[in-house]
């Protein structure tokens, strides 16, 4: 028997500058959201439909136009927003212990400290990291019942999206994530909210089974259109979305992608760690565009980078991952030679020209237009040597041309994000430079990022935290530790994290006198007869496993759900799929609750 939802909106409605941005009268009776106290919903939408606004109709900040909103009583609902308001605090704690209801401090010097952030910290020096880090922190310390989350990987590196992931995963409440992280939602959702067109639909499939629910949906409004001989009203959204040919383009590049990654490992030595190898023809010579020659950086005694060379080639895509902290920032100056290493060299092509994508949005100001910022006022833009209508290419890059005119402070962060990556990709230049670019951006224009990446004829340098986007990007990772040693692998983050377990397999083989024999399990705390019985040891023992059985399990399915043409092909197979997926999923959470509540015992 389903449980009663926490929370509720029947009915709908909001207007926004004189239209109505959710539940329009004319198209029904509004929009109906309802919220179980174990949901895990992945929200989706393009940038400026509205998704913000409804997180914030949730918690009750802003009031609507029409609808009723219901919530259980003593509710704790807690959001994590994109850009928390820091100004007026002399430090992160002043601002964590902030509102009508603060948590307390020891439990957010708790999670700071698994989170490694000093929360001492003042608010006017501390980095985006350490502010995303601080607002963690706080939601979680107030130990919400219901957790919205806006962007929440955003400034994150690598280690703290892992942990999130994990709080998260053992979490018990229920939370709705806006996320671009497309492997963060895939770990963590078990349904998700679809906000398109002023409409909220919704499926209980993760968002691994997104985008073929999408492309279904779209399949369906097709026929529905034709059907009732109105075909040239969805047939416009059609054209825009190209939501098949687009995926076919995409498998197309991503088959270009593989290709370029196969011929880049053959060109890098087996230990991956010290320099590609050198062809022995003029040509490798002639197609590179950087070279650097054992390069490194220190500060105060630490070595950011230890020696290190490479050689770019014309066309590479070249992904740095790491830590915050480790060096990726430094290194790609360096490469950039936008600073000077302490020892070594790096040579650039005379020929060489490159943009950088400013990751604040600097050159962006509230009161310019979008006319003002792409054409200079005009009505014509000079894309890489080609003269274009501004109004033309707005639609290249997701927008609806009558924006031409609109002010920039009107615009949501993604939208702003967009706008900029439209300003920079029309220079011409043949090396492309961007530090964090999938921040505040949609899926729909992540999916864009990644076509414009694929046919750009240059050489790319990106530092993302983005997984899922540097697997479909990059053809090589340079993979930064913390120690100092770059790790060069042909591929992108997947391919860099199982070099790493490879050499943590290598190290712990060779620390064990190179046994064959796997490493045992550590061993489960002894059991307290007084506490378990019979069968709560053998639960306790056994639940693991299966918790990891029913993990793949999903996996599996979502996998499966993830295939375009499932649906039209067999849709009792879909639905088969789906229904398995939601009784593993619960099957999981009973099996995690239980597993939990034994370990408790064991461990008191």
């Amino acid at each position: 028997m389903a449980e009663p939802p926490i929370l509720s909106w029947e009915g709908l409605g909001l207007q926004q500058g004189g239209r109505w941005l959710f539940g329009d009268p004319a198209e029904g009776s509004g929009m109906d959201l309802h919220i179980g106290p174990r949901d895990r919903f992945a929200l989706i939408g393009r940038n400026g439909v509205g998704k913000t606004t409804l997180l914030k109709l949730i918690t009750g900040e802003i009031e609507a136009d029409r609808g009723t909103r219901k919530v259980k009583p003593h509710m704790n609902i807690v959001w994590l927003e994109q850009e928390p308001d820091f100004s007026g605090f002399a430090t992160l704690m002043d601002y964590a212990l902030s509102g009508e209801r603060p948590p307390a401090e020891h439990e957010v010097e708790a999670i700071a400290g698994q989170l490694g952030i000093d929360m001492t910290t003042g608010t006017a020096g501390a980095s985006g990291g350490e502010r995303r880090r601080a607002a963690i922190a706080r939601a979680l310390a107030l130990q919400p019942d219901l957790l919205l989350l806006d962007e929440p990987t955003n400034h994150l590196d690598l280690a703290a999206i892992d942990w999130l992931e994990a709080w998260l995963t053992r979490y018990k409440g229920a939370f709705i994530v806006i996320s671009h992280d497309r492997t963060f939602l895939k770990r963590l959702t078990r349904s998700t909210l679809w906000l398109d067109r002023g409409q909220l639909r919704r499926k209980d499939v993760g968002f691994g089974g997104y985008e073929a629910w999408e492309e279904q949906v779209y399949a369906e409004e097709a026929r529905a259109a034709e059907k009732m001989d109105a075909k040239l009203k969805i047939e416009a959204h059609w054209l825009e979305r190209g939501v098949t040919a687009r995926r076919k383009r995409n498998m197309g590049r991503l088959e270009k992608l593989w290709e370029m990654r196969a011929a880049r490992a053959a060109m890098i030595t087996p230990g991956g760690t010290a320099k590609l190898k050198l062809a022995s023809d003029s040509d490798f010579k002639s197609k590179s565009v950087i070279v650097a020659e054992d390069i490194a950086k220190s500060f105060d005694e630490r070595e950011i980078i230890k020696p290190f060379s490479l050689r770019i080639q014309r066309g590479d895509r070249i992904g740095i991952v790491g830590a915050n902290g480790a060096g990726k920032t430094t290194l790609l100056k360096m490469l950039t030679k936008e600073m000077e290493p302490d020892s070594g060299t790096v040579t650039h092509a005379k020929t060489l020209a490159g943009v950088m994508i400013d990751q604040q949005r600097a050159l962006l100001k509230p009161d310019m237009t979008v006319r003002q910022v792409l054409a200079e006022g005009g009505d014509w833009i000079d894309v890489r040597g080609q003269r274009k209508h501004v109004q033309a290419y707005l639609k290249d890059f997701l927008f609806d041309p009558s924006l031409v005119d609109a002010k920039i402070g009107t615009f949501s962060g993604g939208e702003r994000s967009r706008l900029l990556l439209a300003r920079e990709f029309s220079r011409t230049s043949n090396l492309l430079v961007l530090d964090e670019p999938t921040n505040d951006l949609d899926l729909e224009t992540l999916d864009l990022l990644q076509e414009v990446i694929a046919d750009y004829e240059g050489t790319v340098l990106l530092v993302s935290h983005d997984r899922d986007f540097l697997d479909r990007t990059v053809t090589v990772t340079l993979g930064l530790d913390g120690s100092g040693t770059v790790d060069i692998v042909a591929g992108g983050y997947e391919d860099w994290q199982a070099r790493r377990k490879q050499q943590t397999s290598r190290k712990s083989s060779t620390n064990s006198g190179a046994s064959d024999t796997p490493a045992a399990s550590p061993p489960l705390p002894p059991r307290d007869p007084a506490k378990l019985s019979y069968k709560d040891q053998r639960d306790y023992e056994q639940l693991p496993a299966r918790i990891e059985e029913l993990e793949q399990l999903i996996a599996k399915g979502e996998t499966a759900l993830a295939d375009p043409d499932l649906y039209s092909r067999d849709p009792d197979k879909f639905s088969r799929i789906s229904k398995s997926i939601e009784l593993a999923r619960q099957e999981k959470d009973e099996a995690e609750e239980r597993w939990l509540d034994l370990a408790a015992l064991v461990e008191d």
